[in-house]
């Protein structure tokens, strides 16, 4: 299982890959596009991107001097037909740089740089929610040749979509930034806190009644006042706590070193670490621990002493499953 870790900088490449990162992947926003569409729309993230080329070139070069790959993401919410048009002067671009695979989050799109021929590996973005073996099968004839799934698909279906189409690679979600929702259903962006914060992390003060029109027994409001304040410490969970670490400095969120057993079983190409955007030392500590239980898993160690393993280097938050990619490997409560 290959470790697939964000860039943001060529800067972080070789401190990256000495920690254990197989493969790469970033976002470039060139000036050209800003100055045509007024936008840094060419993909989700706002923050984290590259602003030239020659500053990804020099990354490229960096990953390959590594033996490691590069991807570039190509996921914004939507597109227009000059955008494509532009994405395909990125692609080339990218191409002729030495750039390795793009992550795609367009069916359309996905379709039309296939029909380019560039020398480009094609990679099905998660927002593209592929949650069955149909869905691999049609983008395998699309031309993809890895498709990287939702963030909360069960370990079953990663199993049985693996099986249903071997031919075609799998990567899965491993640590840091959940999607409160369905992500490839969200047209929203994620802004930074001073400017709105992501909207799946607002909050209300519901008002209860019930359809009878009887008032609401003790009982009752106690359930969902509970009901309330399990689902914004889910939220918080899901935002990383907090963006907040351990004490050995690694990123609490969203995590799923528990599946490692399970991925490794259903023969699963690739692991991907998230957040782009985060500052070096979050992204060198998420590699070292996803490194660390990766490499115990590979080496054949039993699946309970994995899982003890990695809850052991998460801490206590793992007591009450908030964390888990994969709620099947949930502590018990």
């Amino acid at each position: 299982m290959r470790i697939v870790t964000p860039i943001s900088a060529a800067e972080e490449v070789a401190p990256l890959a000495a920690a254990g990162a197989d493969e790469f992947y970033c976002g470039i926003v060139p000036k050209d596009w800003t100055e045509r569409f007024q936008s840094s729309g060419v993909n989700r993230r706002i923050f984290g991107n590259f602003s030239d080329y020659g500053a990804l070139a020099a990354a490229i070069a960096a990953a390959h001097a590594a033996q490691a790959r590069i991807s570039l993401v190509m996921n914004a919410q939507h597109y227009t037909e000059d955008h494509v048009a532009a994405l395909l002067k990125i692609a080339e671009r990218f191409a002729e740089i030495g750039g390795d695979a793009l992550i795609v989050g367009d069916i359309g799109l996905l379709s039309t740089l296939a029909e380019q021929g560039l020398p480009l590996r094609l990679h099905v973005s998660s927002l593209l929610t592929c949650r069955n073996s149909e869905a691999v099968r049609l983008y395998r004839d699309l031309g993809a040749a890895r498709v990287i799934l939702p963030r909360d698909v069960t370990l079953s279906e990663i199993a049985t979509m693996a099986r249903a189409v071997p031919e075609i690679e799998l990567e899965a979600f491993v640590l840091n930034d959940g999607c409160v929702f369905e992500e490839g259903s969200c047209h929203s962006i994620h802004l930074p806190p001073k400017l709105g914060g992501p909207i799946c992390l607002d909050t209300y003060d519901p008002a209860y009644a019930r359809s009878d029109g009887a008032p609401l027994s003790d009982a009752e409001a106690a359930r969902l006042k509970a009901n309330d304040e399990a689902y914004r410490r889910f939220l918080w969970h899901r935002f990383s706590r907090g963006f907040t670490v351990s004490e050995d400095g690694y990123p609490f969120g969203p995590c799923g070193l528990c599946a490692l057993p399970a991925f490794a079983r259903a023969g699963l190409a690739a692991i991907k670490i998230a957040g782009r955007e985060g500052r070096l030392e979050r992204k060198l500590k998420s590699v070292e621990l996803v490194r660390t239980i990766r490499d115990i898993v590979v080496g054949g160690a039993p699946e309970a002493e994995v899982l003890s393993h990695a809850r052991g280097m998460r801490g206590a938050p793992c007591a009450d499953g908030y964390m888990c990619y994969y709620r099947e490997t949930a502590p018990p409560s």
